[in-house]
């Protein structure tokens, strides 16, 4: 892609901010989050950016901004409106402290008389820029990590350094010694490196202040076995809504599970959190992928019996060594998720799964349909014997469950709480399992709304998305609709147990996803899976080994087709020939 040629505009700006029309322009600083200009305003200035990070966004009525594009030092902005005399169509806005030269529109044009070469690489600018907002703004790359707890935190950040360079990115590690350092200094070491981390410890207040106006992101490392201090430093959006603070808890590894989680969201509101142990080399290994965007969120599909094919789909990518960071689904995608979100292997996966729905007949409790065509019982003893009172806050992975909220209509993202009770919710399918009720809310299968959520996945994962989706299987029995069984027969074969034909009716009709939603949830997945289940019935709990086949031999076949490691897929460059169509069983990438 052609670009502008960064040397020749910024020699002819520096002529005229500095040059002769010094006595015109202005100098100026902006902290971080303080607003440039709002879209709409005059544009009869134009700025240049000295040292520091501005960061454009789209806001709309009723819409979370969106964040354009970056301005570099050296780069101008509002240069646009500026040649067409119109008011700025965008908001620009400090990304971290910002140093800015303003000239006034009609010394601009005096001086850039005298500038031939100037219009012509200002054109080149605007047209880059104009393509580079297109394909979405530059990802983060300047981080801070404040300690909130009295154990120094700078051994842990180095060993997250050290994991990103072996990466083979450049990253440079800062600490309180560059407290008195010019803006031009920070900026410079964002231009020289891949990645900056800024660490501040518990006892150095001002320095956490300034790097939480430096960075990208800010992480709290706190531990869960302490409580969290007050007044720590928050890193907020830029009136989008965005909360770009997320939490670390760090425990020791004789520690075998994280606990106290909730405590420290109650006290900070983090947008995401992590649960690291102190000096294991993968927890580092996993925090480098999440700063480098290559963090791998699988998401998961509802599909009744069917979603069995997600159990051999995690075979496969355990056998083959993919990291997964982030976890999520909908209904049975949810409940199969939450084994490797709690660390457990595909064995153990394998066993829990098999005891609680294979062997144990879930919606064999019938009762007469009042609300629904089961009481519901049996599912919640399952999940109170496989969860017991563990919290999803407290899971070893990010992890998310959806459900339906009938009281507000709109999805329910289950990422705190009783598991058992988030999973519950998670597969009451109406007419099937009674509704569950949270915090006066009313909750049903998140398949009604959301079957295939990859777009919640999107929210906390920067990196690649591995989304297995059972949604285009259909999984009605068209037999079993037109020749019903008799009562009798239906009793003496044993088929009561998995409901009478009414109940994958029922699961179907509250799993249909438009074509329109199907394509825009799998749109967000960068590897994309579709297994195959042959006649598998939705309501078939006893069918398990051949899905889980299908799910291992579709992600099997789909991770020999990448044409690089899934944590590298959204940077692959794209392929020199036109790829062929997307077979049941091969992934989809997506950029």
């Amino acid at each position: 892609m052609a670009t502008s040629r960064p040397d020749t505009l910024a020699t002819a700006l520096a002529r005229i901010f500095e040059g002769r029309m010094i006595d015109r322009a202005s100098w100026f600083a902006l902290t971080g989050g303080e607003q440039l200009f709002a879209a709409g305003d005059p544009a009869d200035t134009l700025y240049l950016v000295r040292s520091g990070r501005l960061g454009v966004f789209r806001i709309e009525e009723n819409q979370p901004a969106q964040l354009l594009g970056v301005i570099r030092p050296g780069e101008p902005v509002g240069e646009m409106a500026m040649l067409a005399g119109t008011p700025h169509t965008a908001a620009v806005v400090a990304l971290r402290d910002t140093e800015i030269l303003a000239l006034p529109r009609e010394a601009f044009f005096e001086a850039a008389r005298t500038e031939p070469d100037l219009m012509v690489e200002l054109s080149r600018l605007m047209i880059h820029r104009a393509r580079e907002r297109a394909g979405g703004a530059s990802e983060p790359s300047v981080f801070g990590f404040v300690a909130a707890r009295p154990r120094p935190i700078r051994a842990f950040v180095e060993r997250i350094a050290a994991a990103v360079q072996a990466m083979g990115f450049t990253c440079q590690v800062i600490d309180q010694s560059a407290l008195s350092s010019a803006a031009e200094w920070f900026s410079r070491v964002e231009d020289t490196h891949d990645y900056v981390l800024y660490v501040a410890e518990q006892d150095q207040p001002a320095w956490a202040n300034l790097c939480a106006r430096q960075v990208d992101r800010l992480f709290i490392v706190g531990s869960g076995v302490m409580a969290p201090p007050s007044n720590l430093p928050r890193r907020a959006g830029f009136g989008d809504g965005r909360r770009l603070t997320d939490l670390i808890l760090l425990r020791d590894p004789r520690m075998r599970h994280p606990a106290n989680t909730r405590v420290w969201l109650n006290a900070l509101a983090p947008d995401r959190w992590f649960h690291c142990v102190e000096g294991v080399a993968a927890d580092a290994e996993r925090m480098a992928r999440v700063i480098t965007g290559t963090a791998i969120g699988l998401v998961l599909s509802g599909g009744g019996a069917r979603a069995y094919c997600h159990i051999g789909a995690i075979k496969a990518l355990e056998q083959a060594k993919v990291p997964l960071d982030f976890l999520g689904g909908s209904s049975m995608g949810a409940v199969i998720a939450a084994g490797p979100a709690l660390g457990w292997s595909f064995e153990r996966l394998d066993f829990e799964i098999r005891r609680a729905f294979v062997e144990s007949d879930p919606l064999s409790d019938l009762a007469f349909p009042l609300i629904a065509m089961s009481r519901g019982r049996k599912v919640a003893g399952l999940m109170q014997r496989a969860y017991g009172e563990i919290d999803l806050a407290d899971l070893a992975l990010p992890y998310f469950a959806v459900s339906a909220n009938l009281t507000s209509g709109d999805i329910e993202v289950h990422r705190a709480g009783l598991m058992r009770r988030a999973l519950r919710a998670s597969i009451a399918i109406p007419g099937v399992l009674p509704p569950a009720v949270i915090d006066g809310q009313v909750l049903v299968d998140g398949a009604v709304l959301k079957n295939f959520p990859t777009s919640v996945m999107r929210q906390l994962n920067g990196g690649p998305i591995i989304g297995v989706d059972m949604s285009q299987t259909r999984g009605v029995d068209p037999a079993s609709l037109e020749n019903p069984p008799s009562w009798w027969r239906w009793i003496a074969s044993g088929a009561w147990k998995n409901g009478p034909p009414i109940v994958s009716i029922l699961m179907r009709s509250a799993t249909i996803t438009t074509d329109a939603e199907m394509e825009q949830s799998r749109a967000e997945a960068d590897v994309l899976i579709l297994p195959q289940t042959g006649g598998t019935d939705i309501r078939d709990w006893k069918a398990y080994d051949e899905p889980v086949a299908s799910g291992y031999a579709a992600m099997t076949e789909a991770l020999e087709a990448l044409p690089c490691p899934v944590q590298h897929i959204r940077r692959c460059p794209p392929a020199t020939e036109e790829a062929p169509e997307p077979t049941a069983a091969s992934p989809s990438p997506r950029r």
